[in-house]
């Protein structure tokens, strides 16, 4: 069975003049949004793609404690997509909980050109991305930046990233949530040219949780992503029969698109970084803690406390908490993760003339599916009108592939066409999450 790793690198290397627009299509990128812009190199060793990152930061925020990345997979279309994962409004809320900048590269990729040399970090990225922390640090005012922990999230090429920065900087980073995608910890005779990783003990203690569609060799043993299971449990067995804290996710009603991965990676994300963030900024991170960890079988749907599990530990999915496992017990079933607290209240309500605008954040566990827009107690629109996601749960932001919102970017706006010049009216918005709970 061929590895994933091999699956999404056989490809032939492309000039990199072959790279079409829209990479230079941003989204505006003006406070508390900031971007920066890497030409390709051609000395050895470094990054041979043209790269910008775009960061968020919470607004109000004095000294930053962390910055989760969102790092999209391989091929032009998903580095397209990240040029909004910062714009990700269920991203920004768990950035702002826990005091954290919100990063998302994209790579200008050529969609024939080898993949590897960006999502080997050891092939230039790791430098540039570091660089990129310390400028958008110096350009946002928040030199910290370059300082400070991460959390990684990755799909397909970009889970093999993440899980290379785990093994090359571990005490860096305060967890990681590889979607598809995971390193080459041994040899592969098919390609002696790509370098295996070593697994340092210090890799073993950060939170790492492998999210694979069933699709992907699990039940479905052939097509293209049929080698992503073998390669996530090669990986799993590798780290967990070391002690390594590691689970594994399978979402039941996918292939290699994202689903509804995110009601528990940023759930899992937020639990692993309360835990791990330390109060003051500079300060290094706390280790996961020693109790409260759940247990299940390697491929179950059952978890159970750690000190009540019967079977082999060194083949059990870690999971960090009661509540994340039951989360977790959840999802492997349908991916209906269930929420009981409703989002917040939209804020800054304005109406001018016809035209209504508003702010609002995200709720945490469940995101944002649309809007209620009320005049005069009676719901007059919903914004959007109808909810779209190809991928998973309708959101107010859409979704593309790789887990990043759609361009345009969606507006918080609605023109009340009905209403009568002169008339006057009262106004209310109210957020509906994803669960489909209302807010105030």
């Amino acid at each position: 069975m061929r590895s994933l790793f091999l699956l999404l690198f056989l490809a032939v290397a492309a000039p990199l003049s072959a790279q079409q627009p829209p990479y230079d299509v941003f989204p505006p990128a003006d406070p508390p949004y900031f971007r920066v812009r890497y030409e390709a190199s051609t000395k050895p060793g470094e990054l041979i793609f043209p790269v910008n990152y775009t960061v968020w930061l919470p607004p109000g925020v004095k000294t930053l404690r962390g910055v989760i990345v969102h790092q999209h997979g391989c091929g032009e279309g998903s580095c397209k997509s990240g040029l909004t994962g910062a714009f990700d409004l269920h991203w920004q809320a768990l950035a702002k909980r826990h005091g954290c900048a919100l990063l998302a590269p994209s790579y200008e990729q050529p969609e024939k050109a080898d993949c590897q040399m960006w999502c080997d970090p050891r092939n230039g990225s790791d430098a540039v991305f570091q660089k990129s922390l310390a400028d958008l640090g110096a350009k946002s005012g928040h030199p910290e930046l370059a300082a400070v922990p991460w959390a990684l999230w990755g799909h397909s090429g970009g889970g093999h990233w993440a899980g290379g920065m785990v093994l090359l900087h571990p005490d860096r980073v305060a967890a990681a949530w590889l979607r598809s995608g995971v390193p080459l910890l041994g040899a592969n005779p098919a390609r002696p040219a790509i370098k295996a990783y070593a697994v340092p003990d210090a890799a073993l203690r950060v939170p790492l949780m492998c999210n694979m569609g069933t699709k992907e060799g699990v039940t479905v043993k052939d097509g293209r992503f049929a080698g992503v299971w073998p390669a996530n449990e090669a990986f799993f067995t590798a780290l967990r029969a070391k002690g390594g804290l590691i689970g594994v996710a399978v979402d039941p009603l996918t292939a290699h698109e994202c689903g509804n991965q995110r009601y528990l990676a940023i759930p899992w994300l937020d639990a692993c970084l309360t835990a791990r963030l330390a109060e003051k900024a500079g300060e290094p991170l706390k280790p996961m803690p020693g109790d409260g960890a759940w247990l299940a079988p390697l491929l179950g749907s059952e978890a159970v406390p750690a000190a009540k599990f019967s079977g082999d530990k060194e083949k059990s999915v870690w999971l960090p908490n009661e509540t994340i496992a039951k989360s977790w017990m959840q999802y492997v079933k349908d991916t209906g993760v269930a929420d009981t607290t409703p989002p917040p209240a939209p804020t800054n309500l304005q109406v001018k003339g016809n035209d209504i605008t508003w702010n609002a954040e995200a709720d945490l566990e469940s995101g944002i599916a649309h809007f209620i827009i009320e005049r005069d107690g009676a719901q007059i629109a919903t914004v959007p009108e109808q909810g779209r996601n190809p991928f998973g749960r309708p959101l107010f932001q859409n979704l593309q592939y790789s887990d990043t919102p759609v361009q345009p970017l969606a507006e918080m706006h609605f023109t009340d066409k009905s209403a009568a010049p002169g008339e006057t009216h009262q106004y209310r918005v109210i957020a509906v999450n994803t669960a489909g709970l209302k807010s105030k």
